[in-house]
C-alpha cells in the first residue's frame, strides 16, 4: 500500500515505515504530521487505485518527525570572462526526516 502525497509544494511517495527527507518544517523531533494532500491511493492488494482530482477526499497520511539537518553544501559560482568579476557562493538547505506511520483511507 502506498500514496503519493504533496506537501511543501513537492510530491513524495508515501509507504508505512517510510522515511521521507522534506522541506523544513517548524516542529519539534517526534512531533505528529497528517498530511491530507493525498494525490493518489494504491490499495495493499495493489488492484485499486483512487486518484484524486485534485485530491483524494477523505485520505490521510499520518507521519512523525524524527529529525532536523542540513544537506550537503552546493557551489554557486558567477563569473563573467575577461572582466575580473567572480563570485563565490555556498548554500546549504535545511530539511526534515519525517516517519510515515499510517496511511489512511477514505
Amino acid at each position: 500500500m502506498y500514496a503519493i502525497v504533496e506537501f511543501k509544494g513537492r510530491q513524495y511517495r508515501a509507504e508505512k515505515g517510510a522515511v521521507l527527507k522534506v522541506a523544513r518544517v517548524d516542529a519539534e523531533p517526534g512531533a505528529k504530521l497528517d498530511i491530507e494532500t493525498v494525490v493518489l491511493v494504491s490499495d495493499a492488494e495493489g488492484s485499486g487505485i483512487l486518484v484524486g482530482t485534485p485530491y483524494v477526499a477523505g485520505a490521510l497520511v499520518r507521519a512523525a518527525v524524527e529529525s532536523h539537518g542540513k544537506d550537503k553544501k552546493i557551489i554557486v559560482f558567477k563569473y563573467k570572462p575577461k572582466k575580473d568579476y567572480r563570485r563565490k557562493q555556498g548554500h546549504r538547505q535545511d530539511y526534515t526526516t519525517i516517519k510515515v506511520e499510517e496511511i489512511v483511507l477514505p
